[in-house]
């Protein structure tokens, strides 16, 4: 698989079902502020519930961020709604499901497991500009913590605004940054 970090996301149109209603999002609605594309194996299974609602339940602190969370799976916008209307936890979600049942968009970040017709759990962080800056990709079994995808984020953020400074494993919000340079070659 060949690297998705720094380059462009490709075109897409897709149905969402979005707070109630089924609406259209494109790539043009991932530009213009931090998004964060999470793909997710299929509706109505057992681990992605989880994972979801993870989300959902920190969807307010993505926000106060300034990000989007579209998840997308290669189910229908309509399988999307009923799991919405039937599940306790999918009900907590405010953010757009993504219907992507050709699997183009799945495709398109490279996450499509061909055989199955289903999506790998990925992950893709995506600045103001369309440019991938984070891209995690986990096995089926292995569910993601939204805290974590959170504080990586918030450090997505910082190096974007403060160029020069890079942020150390563990970085958390207020700790303090590296300035590469060659004084700190060796001595870390």
């Amino acid at each position: 698989m060949s690297t998705y970090i720094n380059t462009e996301i490709k075109p897409f149109n897709a149905t969402a079902y979005h707070n109630g209603k089924f609406v259209q999002v494109s790539d043009a609605d991932l530009k213009g502020k931090w998004s964060v594309v999470f793909f997710y194996p299929a509706d109505f299974t057992f681990v992605c519930p989880t994972e979801l609602g993870d989300l959902a339940d920190n969807y307010a602190e993505f926000k106060k961020l300034g990000v989007e969370i579209y998840s997308v799976s290669t189910d229908t916008h309509f399988t999307h709604k009923a799991w919405h209307d039937t599940s306790d936890t999918i009900q907590k979600i405010q953010y757009p499901m993504i219907g992507d049942p050709t699997g183009a968009i799945t495709r398109n970040f490279g996450v499509m497991i061909e055989e199955a017709g289903l999506a790998d759990r990925g992950t893709f962080v995506i600045d103001p500009q369309g440019i991938i800056q984070i891209v995690e990709i986990n096995a089926g079994g292995i569910g993601r913590d939204a805290l974590e995808l959170l504080r990586k984020v918030k450090a997505a953020q910082y190096v974007a605004s403060h160029p020069g400074e890079v942020c150390p494993a563990k970085w958390q919000e207020g700790d303090a940054t590296l300035a590469p340079s060659l004084d700190l070659v060796g001595k870390i």
